[in-house]
């Protein structure tokens, strides 16, 4: 992946002597079967859509906005 990429590009530039290829531990303890078996879908994230994920962070974050403004205003 580009990530990888940057970071490999960063320790060879910044760390000279770096490894000549990075290593994944997620990589090294599953086989290879495993990874080509895992589908993701970007719409259905663990029973939920991205929508509904959205909506919950807006919601969770407009409630902890309300608390720190309450306790300003009253202490």
């Amino acid at each position: 992946s580009d990530y990888q990429q940057l970071s490999y590009n960063l320790n060879v530039n910044l760390c000279q002597g770096g490894p000549l290829r990075s290593r994944s531990l997620m990589k090294d303890s599953y086989t290879p079967d495993v990874f080509q078996k895992a589908t993701v879908d970007p719409r259905h994230w663990h029973g939920r859509t991205i929508n509904e994920i959205g909506r919950w962070f807006e919601k969770y974050f407009l409630a902890i906005n309300v608390q720190k403004a309450m306790k300003e205003k009253y202490g």
